[in-house]
């Protein structure tokens, strides 16, 4: 029922690419220490849904496109600089983007929230 609806859609797919994107973050400072290692972070969220959207069956043997899956975003090196050793990794900038996530999912479960609350609206089940 909830895969007709975008909003919806839209949500589950902000928290896929949260979550996504926290386990970038989780590999980067688990490999802060280790010699060469280059920090990654996963692009933004607006270009791989709205990249998503651009997908279309054009004709009946064509296999239909999903609407947005996990690990579409792809990886990308931050561009952080080098630390002597090669590593590339900034905790300080990996905390920065932790909270970021963290807010990142918040707001889908915000959007997941205010969903529900329409759809129970739409129902008469305030």
């Amino acid at each position: 029922m909830f895969e007709n609806i975008e909003m919806m859609r839209m949500a589950r797919a902000l928290t896929a690419h949260a979550a996504d994107r926290h386990v970038a973050t989780a590999r980067n400072i688990a490999n802060a220490d280790t010699p060469g290692y280059r920090a990654t972070d996963l692009g933004d969220f607006t270009d791989a849904y709205a990249g998503a959207a651009d997908l279309r069956v054009t004709d009946p043997r064509h296999l239909a496109a999903p609407d947005w899956t996990p690990g579409a975003a792809r990886l990308s090196d931050t561009g952080a600089p080098m630390s002597p050793n090669g590593n590339s990794v900034s905790l300080e900038e990996e905390l920065v983007r932790a909270a970021d996530v963290k807010r990142q999912h918040d707001l889908s479960l915000a959007v997941f929230r205010s969903g529900l609350d329409l759809m129970r609206s739409g129902l008469g089940r305030n």
